[in-house]
């Protein structure tokens, strides 16, 4: 399986500062544990997971050991990723 992985930084100007969170793109879900097993294999704080769904994406995060309610610095991360690969405008609602 081929799933393109970004590390970003969240609240940060440039690399290697703020605080990392790696965003894998996906096109539809995939297993649980196929997430949770690539987030301990990232081993950041946080690793976010999304994919499209009905107008918007669908979004999930997971530590190196469990699967998280909220990641505030994985959300911003993920929505960087959606407006710099021009899958999503700034200015619209997910």
């Amino acid at each position: 399986m081929n799933i393109p992985l970004y590390i970003i930084d969240a609240f940060a100007e440039q690399a290697y500062s703020g605080n990392p969170a790696a965003v894998c793109l996906l096109e539809h879900p995939v297993d649980e544990g196929y997430m949770q097993k690539t987030a301990a294999e990232m081993n950041l704080s946080e690793t976010a997971f999304l994919w499209p769904e009905e107008d918007g994406y669908r979004l999930r995060w997971f530590t190196p050991k469990v699967e998280v309610k909220l990641c505030g610095h994985g959300t911003l991360a993920s929505a960087h990723v959606l407006w710099e690969s021009g899958l999503l405008a700034p200015d619209m609602e997910a």
